[in-house]
């Protein structure tokens, strides 16, 4: 069968799609080389014992930057924007992957690559070989993003973060403000070499033979359909959801949670099995967002009026975090819920936690894994979309898949305790369409991962798109 390179980006919610696809080709008979820094090898150790035979590794060290004392070699732990300098770093990896290519008895014959490695399309032609860019989020995202890019949207007042950018050419005539656009845009600066590598890769993945998605026909038909128009083939994959099915197996043990409960997974379910159903409202933004102090004072203060029964997952303050102005559960607040709330600090089993009986409802920033976690286990979804292709999802799940409730918008905006409180209330604690609708879209989206399902068919189709 054909030997594959698979090329992830250094950052779990990237990674960890690309290599759930990465086993569902190997199974289907391909030969896979992985590339990875050293420092990300371990998190192959899953997939490699799955296929030892047909997946193999390329490691390489990531370059350094002048920014940072040592190599990047992974965006775990770097402010968000030192993800354009993590992508500039990558392309310094263009000729030692060149010289093994070279270099090797029976080279790949194609290259998978994340959609922050456009620079990949250029090595693919190099080697006269096809490059399959793989996007982790959403087809609207990409959608808007490939649109933004290509049409360069201005504003009139520079001033203006809340002038209207409409897409008109994207189906359901999407219209956002301009604060709402993708960071790397807004912050774009002609000529900069960290600004051009973002659009360069933009550039190439379109270019790229073909685009992989993680995501459904069920979901999101007419984006997959609008892109193979403005890409201008159809070669276009939706192999999603891509979710690991071990990510529950690893519980990292005990943290602080509700009084002398602990935050294992154990707990946390034992925990759950104490609440009738569709009474329990799940709270986590994703493992890098980090509210300030009076984000969680909202969050904390509409929780408690709601009256509903909750687990909170709290994430600890990062680098560039100003000590002290982060993460602080007001005083006294765990006393008050005591019987009612559980707060994970750190880590939390989220898939397990959301398809429990008791959880009716998932308090989310809409990142796109955590969407699809959300979706396959039928549960509606209050959406606080904070930063990048979030905003996006959030209209795609309350306009159109009607399994969402906006709550709050901006990665900066401190909650209205008193608008949370009635929401949480009304999704855990009546019968709303939302509930319905999305207990609804689950099985449909289950069905499509199964054989016979459009996923299934895709990733055949891509395989064979691969071979051929």
């Amino acid at each position: 069968m054909a030997h594959i390179l698979v090329f992830p980006y250094p950052s779990a919610s990237h990674m960890m799609p690309l290599l759930e696809l990465t086993h569902k080709l190997a199974t289907r008979g391909l030969t896979i080389t992985i590339l990875v820094p050293p420092q990300n090898l371990p998190l192959l150790d899953p997939i490699l014992s799955k296929h030892p035979n047909s997946i193999q590794t390329l490691v390489l060290p990531f370059p350094s930057h002048p920014s940072h004392s040592v190599g990047l070699e992974s965006a775990k732990g770097q402010p968000p924007n030192a993800v354009r300098v993590v992508m500039r770093a990558t392309t310094d990896l263009h000729h030692p992957i060149l010289q093994w290519f070279q270099n090797h008895r029976s080279p790949p014959v194609a290259i998978l690559s994340d959609k922050f490695l456009g620079w990949t399309h250029n090595l693919a032609c190099q080697l006269n070989i096809k490059r399959f860019a793989f996007s982790p989020v959403s087809a609207i995202a990409v959608s808007l993003v490939y649109s933004v890019w290509r049409d360069l949207p201005k504003r009139d007042d520079p001033n203006d973060h809340n002038c209207p950018i409409s897409f008109p050419k994207i189906p359901n005539f999407q219209v956002y403000p301009w604060w709402q656009l993708s960071a790397f845009y807004r912050s774009y600066v002609e000529r900069d070499p960290d600004s051009e590598i973002v659009k360069d890769a933009i550039y190439g993945d379109i270019a790229s033979y073909g685009l992989v998605i993680n995501t459904s026909h069920e979901l999101e038909m007419d984006y997959l359909d609008h892109l193979k128009e403005v890409l201008g083939h159809n070669r276009v994959w939706a192999v999603g959801p891509l979710l690991s099915p071990d990510e529950d197996k690893a519980d990292p043990g005990p943290t602080k949670g509700d009084g002398s409960k602990t935050g294992s997974a154990r707990d946390v379910l034992s925990w759950l099995d104490t609440c009738d159903d569709h009474t329990v409202v799940y709270v986590c933004f994703g493992s890098k967002t980090v509210l300030k102090n009076e984000q969680i004072e909202g969050l904390a203060l509409g929780l408690e009026k709601s009256g509903a029964h909750f687990i909170w997952c709290v994430n600890e303050p990062k680098k560039g975090h100003v000590e002290g102005g982060y993460c602080a559960v007001p005083s006294g607040f765990e006393d008050r819920v005591a019987g009612k709330g559980f707060i994970i600090r750190g880590w939390a089993a989220q898939r397990s936690i959301l398809s429990h009986r008791a959880v009716g409802a998932f308090l989310t920033h809409c990142g796109w894994i955590s969407t699809l976690e959300g979706l396959v286990s039928g549960v509606p979804l209050l959406a606080w979309p904070m930063a990048a292709e979030q905003f996006f999802n959030a209209k795609l799940l309350v306009d159109e898949l009607k399994v969402a409730i906006i709550v709050c918008e901006g990665a900066q905006t401190i909650p209205d305790s008193a608008v949370l409180a009635r929401a949480v209330a009304e999704l855990v604690g009546e019968n709303r369409v939302e509930r319905a609708r999305a207990v609804e879209l689950s099985k449909a989206i289950v069905d499509t991962i199964k054989e016979g399902g459009t996923s299934f068919k895709d990733v055949d189709e891509l395989v064979m798109h691969i071979s051929n």
